[in-house]
């Protein structure tokens, strides 16, 4: 009998292993970009004169990290389903 026969269960963990490792990653890489960001628009502004505006993150780079976070958020919330699914069986 194969693996698959046997235990399902540790087939559809493994997938779920798989599908959080890249959002687990996704999220932290986002997360460590978004500081770094931040940091860098607060010492331009800490270098400013007094009587300019503030820096603030450009459009493009907050839907980048928005959509980094989704996505993440989603290849999580998918290992989640496919643990529980395969405690089902």
């Amino acid at each position: 009998m194969s693996l698959l026969q046997q235990s399902p269960g540790i087939i559809l963990n493994l997938f779920a292993l798989l599908a959080a490792g890249p959002g687990i990653w996704l999220l932290h890489t986002t997360r460590s970009r978004e500081q770094r960001e931040t940091t860098h628009l607060h010492n331009l502004t800490e270098q400013a004169p007094i009587d300019e505006p503030m820096q603030l993150m450009d459009v493009p780079t907050l839907r980048l990290i928005r959509l980094s976070y989704r996505f993440g958020a989603g290849c999580l919330a998918f290992a989640l389903l496919l643990s529980w699914v395969s405690t089902k069986l």
